[in-house]
């Protein structure tokens, strides 16, 4: 079998220079030329760069321990719809997801009163947004809650004290729990509670001290209403509730539908 000759004392081309080299002293390089040991140029990292793969992404099935704060809902153009010597209201609400239940909700940013409702109140009669304020100091116990104007909040429910830690800026609302209303006393407290949103009950508030102007806000008891419609090619129907109705502390003067634009619908408590 033939096999090749040492090169011992042979000459090579090189294929970069031209120039003649012994042959013993050439290498080969990546691309195949034929080159002296010192001519040699070894291939470019970038030529074939080491595959990186992406960065890490959150968890395919994520757990997470925190439950968000509910928060308010923008509700459609001119939702709510009043019927003259009637304290029912009905609210549009597409998709709201309560599915029959009821709900304590509170409303905020209504732009114009409704059927002779007027958006908030400092006297007697109805409103759509409920506030007012402390009209007395209220320590962490007081089972009596005296605000400047209350004879238009439900007679039963729940109210909200707003409070703003001074030092961190922070919100420590509370939310309290009332089985009666004489004139502007809430009565029959229960400090220190939630009011449930959607089936849901929000972690409970702590119960403290509250100073005289402290604005106070409430909430209505609200009713998913449901409306079947036809879905499908073929006559399906589905339920779908996009409606909520409540109910004033009194009658409405007028059928009217409005509020205005971009009004709202959440929590009594919507600040963690």
């Amino acid at each position: 079998m033939a096999r090749f000759a040492k090169g011992s004392r042979a000459l090579a081309i090189s294929d970069r220079s031209g120039a003649a080299f012994p042959y013993r002293e050439m290498v080969k390089e990546w691309n195949g030329a034929f080159v002296h040991n010192s001519e040699f140029e070894p291939k470019q990292p970038q030529l074939e760069p080491h595959p990186v793969g992406a960065d890490p992404q959150g968890l395919m099935n994520a757990r997470p321990a925190r439950v968000e704060f509910p928060v308010q809902d923008i509700l459609p153009n001119n939702p709510f719809t009043t019927t003259a010597a009637n304290a029912s209201v009905s609210v549009s609400y597409p998709a709201n997801q309560i599915n029959e239940g009821t709900t304590f909700v509170r409303f905020q940013a209504v732009k114009s009163p409704v059927g002779g409702v007027p958006i908030v109140t400092g006297a007697a009669g109805p409103a759509l947004e409920l506030s007012t304020t402390l009209d007395t100091a209220a320590t962490a116990t007081d089972g009596t809650i005296t605000v400047q104007t209350g004879t238009h909040f439900p007679t039963s429910g729940f109210i909200m004290i707003e409070k703003v830690n001074a030092l961190t800026g922070k919100y420590e609302n509370e939310v309290i729990q009332y089985t009666g209303r004489a004139g502007e006393n809430f009565t029959g407290c229960t400090r220190g509670t939630s009011a449930p949103y959607r089936g849901l009950t929000p972690p409970a508030t702590t119960a403290g001290t509250h100073p005289i102007g402290a604005n106070v806000f409430g909430c209505y008891l609200a009713t998913a209403v449901p409306t079947t419609i036809v879905v499908g090619p073929v006559g399906q129907t589905a339920v779908v509730f996009n409606n909520l109705t409540f109910s004033l502390i009194s009658n409405a003067t007028s059928t009217e539908t409005g509020g205005g634009f971009q009004c709202t619908i959440g929590p009594l408590n919507d600040r963690a």
